[in-house]
């Protein structure tokens, strides 16, 4: 492999960034693979309705997934279902080495490995995952039918996850740190308009418990008073937000202390050659439409790159 390039762009990620990118790619004519180890669409699948898809009133994350990898198979988009489990950047081309031992070179690299949910930290989270804890209300909220659940959070994600909850659930608790949601007024006027959903103000958990059937209460803390109380329930629901899953980012690229890796107006990092996009990629706004704009943004500024290198420049 040292002698020769296989591609001129290798693409990990398969959510509206890496999609959006092998779209791109593809109609710059760029000998492209983008590699997924999951299904289209990323975590843009466990997202139930989106309304702020441009052209698009309302839409599942689901279909709006099929949708993007339906587009890139119109260009013959290749896509390798696999794991990447390394980057190596080098000065002739970068090496990207997949699970099962095989080494793929390339011109240029976009990583679009986006975020996976944040945790509380707190005792019985992990113990009880799978067990009444979730970070996915349209994956697991068909479990919880006319039961009760506590949502945590106060952005979108933990808006649209709970008003999703209230439409099985008889009882759906809001828990929020802070006395007002970050969340858009749209949806803050959908909950506080929705009967099965209760909102506790400045509260944060403390604690999970469960019995042999799973998850049956939380201990809850009021963040201004320091007042406990146990509540009642049969599952939690976590969205506070996500950590970039950066563990494939080469050494000595710049991140930011967050973990979330600094690109220019190009997308592309310090390391020439290798663009970051989406959720992985510090920026103001994380959102579908943006991380779709970065792809592109990349993949056409990754098609200049290949171009100055095949020309020797």
């Amino acid at each position: 492999m040292a002698g020769s390039t296989s591609h001129d762009l290798i693409i990990i990620g398969g959510g509206p960034g890496g999609y959006t990118a092998g779209i791109y790619a593809q109609r710059a004519a760029l000998k492209t693979v983008l590699i997924e180890k999951g299904i289209p669409g990323g975590q843009l699948n466990n997202t139930d309705e989106v309304e702020n898809w441009p052209g698009t009133e309302k839409i599942t994350g689901a279909e709006l997934a099929m949708k993007f990898s339906q587009h890139a198979a119109v260009y013959d988009l290749e896509v390798m279902n696999r794991e990447v489990v390394a980057v190596e950047p080098g000065i002739n081309h970068h090496t990207v080495t997949l699970d099962n031992g095989e080494t793929l070179a390339t011109h240029a690299v976009i990583l679009a490995t986006g975020g996976s949910p944040k945790k509380l930290g707190i005792p019985g989270e992990d113990k009880y995952y799978g067990k009444g804890v979730s970070y996915c209300a349209v994956c697991d909220g068909f479990f919880f039918r006319n039961k009760t659940v506590v949502v945590v959070g106060g952005g979108d994600s933990a808006l649209e996850e709970a008003l999703y909850l209230a439409k099985l659930a008889k009882q759906v608790y809001i828990a929020h740190r802070r006395d007002a949601f970050r969340a858009g007024m749209i949806l803050q006027k959908r909950v506080l308009n929705e009967k099965r959903i209760t909102v506790l103000w400045d509260t944060v958990l403390t604690e999970i418990q469960a019995n042999d059937q799973g998850v049956n209460g939380v201990i809850t803390k009021n963040t201004k008073d320091g007042a406990t109380n146990t509540l009642a329930t049969d599952g939690v629901f976590v969205f506070i937000g996500f950590d970039p899953n950066n563990s494939l980012v080469p050494a000595g690229t710049r991140m930011n202390a967050n973990g979330y890796v600094i690109g220019d107006e190009k997308c592309e990092t310090n390391t020439p050659g290798i663009f970051a996009i989406g959720d992985l990629k510090e920026k103001y706004a994380k959102q579908i439409i943006t991380a779709a704009a970065d792809g592109c943004t990349a993949a056409l500024a990754a098609a200049h790159y290949v171009e100055s290198k095949k020309a020797g420049l």
